[in-house]
C-alpha cells in the first residue's frame, strides 16, 4: 500500500533555501581563497626573491664556441 503525502511547495521552497544560501556563501569563500592563493603565488615569482645571477661581460672568446649552430 502506497502512502500519498502532499507536501506544499512553500515547505519545499523553505527547505531548499538554507542549502542554497550555504552553497553561495561557500562558493564566495572559495573564490576569495583562490584569489588570495593566486596573490601569494605571485610573491614566489617576484624578482627581489630570486637569487642574483652573475653574468660577467668579460667572457673569454675561447670559452664560447661560435661554430656550432
Amino acid at each position: 500500500m502506497m502512502l500519498n503525502l502532499k507536501i506544499s511547495s512553500e515547505l519545499l521552497l523553505g527547505l531548499a533555501t538554507a542549502p542554497l544560501l550555504v552553497g553561495l556563501l561557500a562558493s564566495k569563500a572559495l573564490a576569495d581563497l583562490m584569489q588570495d592563493l593566486g596573490l601569494a603565488s605571485e610573491e614566489v615569482f617576484r624578482g627581489d626573491r630570486l637569487p642574483v645571477l652573475d653574468f660577467s661581460t668579460t667572457a673569454n672568446k675561447s670559452d664560447v664556441d661560435v661554430t656550432e649552430v
